[in-house]
């Protein structure tokens, strides 16, 4: 395994910044509260993501989008998971509904799906995880049966981020139950397309505007050009997904933890005790010191991570895993710390550190939970 590779944030990487920035503290920030309570999809938040062309810089511009490189896409997501979690996941997930495309699709399926994408006509959703077929995704049973010109899908997903609001998802099936994690197959399924159903949204502890939910397919006919690569090859696809995409929840965890420390610092600055602010004690001074510095190596080790996303390094499987698991971990320190910071009021709806402890606990379970990285690392180390 390489040394850490250096990255270097350019000056359109920094604007970038500022611009997203902006829009997140004009437009975002403050439905974030609502968002949370309603439990309701985003709108507002998402046309202001669309009408700044942030909801899927990812996308490259020979099919209409931005074409922003993996670290500006990381600094996007983060910026606004800083402030509303659940509108993160609208750049996040539909980089992780596409890459499977970006990966291995033909030009023909690129063409036809990636520019509604960029325009922000459609997003894009993932399917790999079942009821019975978590961590140990190879043990799904969803089907697609070869039927002439068309293939026939039958089963389940679970866990679906944004299922029913995005108009297309990447769906793995078994093509071949012989064959294992090489029986595995990806294929595009629209949200129209008849046999395809929808279960009621999870009540969830957080990022509670992102519409989690059940895939059903009975019968699910689909045409044979909707294969992304070629059958048998959805698993490794798959695997090669989640290497690039676990950078982006690692981005999303350093911005929650982002927005949790500037508030408990600002908190601390204007909260007075014994006839001072808090933030001239010590323990407090302790708290916000080490919270910002588990912040800033989240931030440098997903950048890294991010880096060596665009170059496609070899040990980016070890990267991926690392930032996601390490910012994940440093963002439910931090949110519970933030939490502590503010005492009781904390502890109530009136203030988001709350909420962002709430948010941030999902990012050390989903796209692959912690103990499954810490699985994924040791492999790469030993290997």
């Amino acid at each position: 395994m390489s040394d850490f590779d250096q990255f270097r944030l350019s000056d359109e990487h920094h604007m970038l910044r500022e611009a997203v920035r902006a829009v997140c503290d004009d437009k975002i920030a403050p439905l974030a509260a609502q968002v949370d309570d309603s439990a309701e999809f985003p709108q507002e938040s998402y046309d202001a993501l669309r009408k700044a062309d942030f909801h899927a810089v990812h996308i490259p511009e020979e099919f209409g989008g931005p074409g922003a490189d993996a670290l500006a896409t990381c600094i996007v997501i983060e910026e606004v998971a800083r402030a509303c979690a659940s509108t993160s996941l609208i750049p996040a997930v539909n980089k992780l509904g596409t890459m499977p495309l970006l990966l291995a699709a033909s030009e023909d399926l690129l063409k036809r799906y990636l520019p509604a994408v960029a325009s922000g006509q459609a997003m894009f959703s993932y399917a790999l995880s079942e009821p019975e077929a978590g961590s140990d995704a190879v043990a799904m049973s969803t089907t697609a049966v070869r039927d002439g010109d068309a293939y026939i899908l039958n089963g389940a997903k679970r866990w679906i981020t944004n299922a029913g609001v995005s108009e297309y998802y990447t769906v793995m099936a078994v093509t071949d139950g012989e064959a294992g994690a090489n029986g595995i197959s990806a294929f595009v399924v629209e949200r129209s397309d008849e046999g395809l159903s929808f279960g009621a949204p999870e009540k969830k502890l957080g990022i509670r505007g992102s519409p989690t939910r059940e895939l059903y397919f009975d019968r699910c006919r689909i045409p044979a050009d909707r294969l992304v690569g070629a059958e048998g090859s959805g698993f490794k696809t798959a695997l090669r997904t989640l290497d690039h995409t676990r950078v982006t929840i690692a981005a999303q965890a350093v911005g929650i933890a982002t927005g949790a420390l500037d508030y408990a610092a600002g908190y601390a600055k204007e909260r007075k005790q014994f006839g001072k602010a808090i933030a001239e004690f010590q323990g407090i001074q302790f708290m916000l010191a080490d919270m910002a510095m588990k912040v800033e190596v989240a931030r440098q080790m997903t950048y890294v991570a991010a880096a060596k996303s665009e170059r496609g390094d070899k040990d980016l499987t070890f990267f991926g895993a690392a930032a996601k698991c390490f910012a994940s971990d440093v963002a439910m320190e931090v949110t519970t710390d933030a939490v502590q910071v503010l005492g009781g009021y904390g502890y109530v709806k009136d203030y988001p550190v709350e909420r962002m402890m709430r948010d941030a606990k999902i990012t050390q379970i989903y796209e692959g939970t912690n103990q499954i990285q810490r699985l994924v690392m040791a492999r790469q180390l030993l290997s």
